[in-house]
C-alpha cells in the first residue's frame, strides 16, 4: 500500500495540487494537522481520490466548520487529536505534535507514527518501525515537503516541491 503523508498545508492549494500530481497513485493520504480552513479540506478531497485521514493541528481555525465539511466528504475521516489505524496489518498512529509522537514511537505499538507541527521534515527508523514528520506543505519559511511510504517494503522518501 502506498501512503501519502503531509502536514501543515496552511491553505496552500497550489502545493496540495502539486503533491497529489507528483505522488502518482497513492492508496491513502494521512494529514497530520493544520489544514487550516474548510475550503482547503474540500480542495484536498477534490484532488485526492482515495481515503483521507486527518488529525487536528494547532492552527485549524474553525474546527466546527471543518468538522461539518469533513462529514460531507465520504472519503475523509477526521479523527480529532489522535488517529490509530490498521492498514492491512500495518499499525499507524498519527498526532500533530512531535512531543506526543515520540512516546507513541518509543512504545513499539506502531509500525508508523506520523506527526507535523514544527515544519521540519524528518524520518527516524528503529527496529523496523518508522517515525515520520513530513515537514510542511506550506513552504514559506521551510521547504515545502511531504512523504511517500510503501507499507510492504517500509521504504519512505521525503519529497520536496520546487
Amino acid at each position: 500500500m502506498k501512503l501519502l503523508i503531509c502536514s501543515d498545508t496552511h491553505d496552500r492549494l497550489d502545493h496540495i495540487e502539486a503533491m497529489v500530481a507528483r505522488s502518482g497513485e497513492a492508496d491513502l493520504l494521512l494529514h497530520c494537522g493544520d489544514v487550516v480552513s474548510p475550503f482547503t479540506l474540500k480542495h484536498l478531497a477534490a484532488h485526492f481520490d482515495g481515503p483521507i485521514h486527518l488529525v487536528w493541528g494547532n492552527n485549524d481555525g474553525d474546527r466546527w466548520r471543518l468538522a461539518q465539511v469533513a462529514a460531507t466528504l465520504p472519503q475523509v475521516t477526521l479523527h480529532g487529536e489522535f488517529a490509530e489505524l490498521e492498514l492491512e496489518g500495518f499499525r499507524v498512529a498519527m498526532v500533530h505534535f512531535p512531543d506526543l509522537a515520540r512516546p507513541l514511537f518509543e512504545s513499539g505499538r506502531y509500525d508508523l507514527v506520523c506527526c507535523g507541527h514544527n515544519h521540519q521534515a524528518a524520518i527516524e527508523r528503529r527496529e523496523g518501525r518508522l517515525l515520520v514528520n513530513p515537514g510542511t506543505l506550506y513552504g514559506t519559511l521551510w521547504p515545502a515537503t511531504y512523504a511517500v511510504l510503501e507499507t510492504e517494503t517500509r521504504s519512505v522518501a521525503l519529497e520536496r516541491l520546487p
